[in-house]
């Protein structure tokens, strides 16, 4: 028998698992057992002994594993999984003997088969990608077998996290993306996988089951079984107006089933025009007429969109929350659309204005606890720096004329008082008073966060008829917002749109909810509607540039 493992197992087991930073094993009823010593109640570890020399060799690496591994984490990975493989003797949970020798565990073949579809999970096969010669070339080397065990592991590890969680860190797109880290339970996969008799399903299981999820990849199927064209998307550019000229006219014309233009085919002219309209009215965008980002990026989703958008938009799916509420507040930034959702379907929803570029509306989840009317608006630090102060700086009277207030050490003060030359943005706080003129309109809606950012109403009600309205400083404006507050408070009996609607024109009144409520601000270019509809949204802010590069798609 093998007494140690060859320095490539000893790598695995130390710095594959401990690496992947995943094997938070739990313990299990087998491997440990409470009893009572001399009055105490103790835990005492059970290891069954290996039964032949496979797994003797398995012992042996995971306790020279468990000694070598530094303190901290990876010590306690090697530890738990020793004793996780100790409660079951050992036993391999990927190789089997057979009279033909050790060969691949049907487990193992199931799970192999999964590895190679990959693609249609919207992950790259390569990396679960089990090298099968590895088998032949280690038969009769236990050592040799181990490894291989210990990979088929490191595998399977490696697939369920990137189902469940994601293959990015999503604040490595993104530092305005703040969505709380999920994490593979360990222990649950390996006794589920080992113990099921289809432990394809098990694995597989570890996708989102959102149900948009599951359209996005049923389109994506739709693709590579060669049912949908990928098309070369359409590019950005100007906007392009009624008699103009532009060399992505020919493209607008094939995509909108228009026959080539019998003049200048590079001039948009009234026949496309009129196509393009009706397009934008079946999308949900303003029928002007006018191509711009939205159009382009709809146009660009009607044939199903890219495999590449469809994989990244598969991978934000896998960042959001495993159950968003059965009744909940979802926010899509690119659609610009607010819905209140009820058993996974829209029961009502608005259009939103969300922050620009510069200034975007970060992504993450919360829960709706308060709302507030004739609110005051706490000017955010960066805007009193950037705006605010030097407006002041050259006319004290700014302040007045915007209906705020200076505020210095708790107490409102008269800016004319100030010495604006030896004064510094990080002195004061400045908000806006309640009334028509305040920002955040008649209303708001609280889910405090470390942003500071909410839903409100807004004095500049014109802005929600433009197509493109990525226009505010972060915060969500809400188009209709005492439609919203009904369709969001009728959980709440004590709470109604009436009594909101009575305190308004008076002093800022908070009102706090009995049942809070899930809010997602979420970021994606591609939806699609119940019907099988797939619509597709601009890119604002680049997260979905971003990750289609990051993964390499």
């Amino acid at each position: 028998m093998m007494k140690t493992l060859n320095s490539g197992l000893k790598a695995l087991l130390v710095g594959a698992f401990a690496g992947i930073s995943l094997l938070g094993f739990s313990a299990t009823a087998t491997a440990f057992e409470t009893v009572m010593v001399d009055g105490v109640q103790a835990t005492r570890i059970m290891i069954a002994p290996p039964r032949n020399t496979l797994e003797q060799t398995i012992r042996d690496g995971l306790r020279d594993a468990m000694a070598q591994a530094p303190s901290g984490r990876a010590a306690d990975d090697a530890s738990r999984l020793y004793y996780f493989y100790g409660a079951r003797h050992f036993e391999p949970l990927w190789l089997t003997e057979t009279d033909d020798g050790i060969v691949f565990s049907g487990a193992a073949k199931q799970i192999l088969a999964i590895f190679e579809d990959a693609y249609l999970q919207g992950l790259d096969p390569n990396d679960y990608s089990i090298d099968m010669a590895k088998l032949d070339a280690a038969a009769g080397d236990p050592a040799a077998l181990a490894s291989l065990e210990a990979e088929f592991s490191a595998a399977i590890l490696h697939y369920a996290n990137d189902a469940h969680t994601g293959r990015l860190d999503p604040r490595s797109v993104s530092g305005y993306i703040d969505l709380a880290s999920k994490s593979v339970d360990e222990a649950e996969l390996f006794s589920a996988v080992a113990e099921a008799s289809d432990p394809a399903t098990v694995l597989l299981s570890y996708h989102p089951n959102h149900p948009e999820f599951i359209a996005l990849r049923d389109l994506l199927a739709s693709h590579y079984a060669g049912e949908i064209e990928d098309l070369p998307p359409i590019a950005d550019g100007k906007l392009i107006k009624l008699g103009m000229a532009d060399p992505r006219v020919p493209a607008l014309r094939e995509r909108l089933g228009l026959a080539a233009a019998q003049t200048d085919p590079l001039v948009y002219d009234a026949a496309l025009a009129q196509a393009v309209e009706a397009f934008q009215t079946t999308i949900g965008l303003n029928p002007d007429g006018v191509v711009g980002p939205a159009t382009i990026a709809a146009i660009n989703g009607a044939n199903g969109a890219t495999r590449a958008d469809i994989v990244a938009n598969m991978e934000r799916w896998r960042w959001m929350p495993e159950d968003l509420g059965t009744f909940n507040v979802f926010v899509n930034i690119p659609e610009f659309r607010l819905d209140v959702n009820r058993e996974g379907r829209s029961v009502w929803d608005t259009r939103i204005i969300v922050g620009t570029a510069k200034n975007q509306t970060p992504l993450f989840s919360d829960m709706i606890r308060h709302v507030v009317t004739n609110p005051y608006w706490n000017v955010p630090s960066s805007i009193l720096s950037a705006e605010i102060f030097p407006q002041v700086a050259r006319n004290p009277n700014y302040i007045a004329s915007q209906n705020m207030e200076l505020i210095y050490q708790g107490n409102a003060i008269d800016p004319w008082m100030v010495d604006w030359s030896r004064a510094s943005p990080s002195m004061f706080r400045v908000r806006q008073k309640p009334g028509t003129s305040n920002a955040l309109g008649q209303v708001k809606f609280l889910f405090p966060n470390s942003h500071d950012v909410y839903l409100h109403d807004t004095n500049a009600r014109y802005l929600f008829d433009r197509s493109m309205r990525a226009l505010s400083h972060g915060c969500v404006r809400v188009q209709d917002p005492f439609g919203f507050a009904e369709a969001l408070l009728q959980h709440e009996p004590s709470l109604t749109v009436a009594s909101l609607e009575g305190t308004l024109g008076g002093s800022e009144r908070w009102f706090n909810m009995d049942q809070q409520v899930p809010v997602h601000l979420a970021y994606f270019t591609l939806r699609i509607d119940p019907d099988g509809t797939v619509k597709s949204f601009a890119d604002l802010y680049g997260h979905n540039a971003k990750v289609i590069e990051m993964l390499g798609l």
